[in-house]
C-alpha cells in the first residue's frame, strides 16, 4: 500500500492543495526558490505540534536562506486554521483530506504504530529544488529533533 518512494533528483510530484484560509496552493508556484514539504499525521496531537513549533521556531532562518515551508495533513482546513492560531504558524498548512498528495510522495501507507502494523500518515519531510526536483527526501522521521537535523543537513 505504501507508494513509492521518491529519491534525489526525481521530479517533485505537482500538487494544488487547500491552505488554512481556503485557498489554493501550488507546489509550481515555488519554482524558482527551494522549498520544504513535510507531511505530518494530524493537527493538534504530541508529535505533530513539537515538530510544527520546531520548524515555527525555525522560520526566521529558513525564510533568510529563501527556503518556503509547507506542511501537509489530511486534515480539513478549519482545523488547520485552528492549529495555526493556536500554535502561531507563520508558514503554510494545506489539506489533503483524500491523501493523494500523501500517497503521489510516499508518504501513506503501512507503518509501525508501538510495534503494530497500522496505515496512515507516514511523517516525511522533502527538499524541493528551485528547478521542481527533490534534493532530499527523509522517511519515517521522528518529531522531535528533526528539524535540527534537516536545518544541518542544509547547511540553515
Amino acid at each position: 500500500m505504501t507508494g513509492k518512494r521518491l529519491e534525489p533528483g526525481d521530479p517533485a510530484p505537482e500538487f494544488t492543495l487547500t491552505d488554512a484560509d481556503g485557498n489554493q496552493v501550488s507546489l509550481s508556484g515555488l519554482r524558482g526558490q527551494r522549498a520544504i514539504v513535510y507531511f505530518y499525521p494530524a493537527a493538534m496531537t504530541p508529535g505533530c505540534t513539537r515538530q510544527a513549533g520546531d520548524f515555527r521556531d525555525s522560520a526566521d532562518d529558513l525564510t533568510a536562506a529563501g527556503i518556503t515551508v509547507l506542511g501537509i495533513s489530511p486534515d480539513d482546513p478549519a482545523t488547520l486554521a485552528e492549529f495555526r492560531k493556536k500554535e502561531n504558524l507563520a508558514f503554510t498548512l494545506l489539506s489533503d483530506p483524500d491523501r493523494k498528495v500523501l500517497e503521489a510522495y510516499g508518504a501513506y501507507g503501512e507503518k509501525l504504530m508501538y510495534g503494530q502494523p497500522v496505515v496512515g500518515v507516514i511523517r516525511s519531510t522533502f527538499v524541493i529544488g528551485p528547478d521542481g526536483t527533490v534534493e532530499r527526501a527523509y522517511y519515517g522521521v521522528q518529531s522531535a529533533g528533526h528539524v535540527a537535523g534537516l536545518r544541518s543537513d542544509l547547511g540553515v
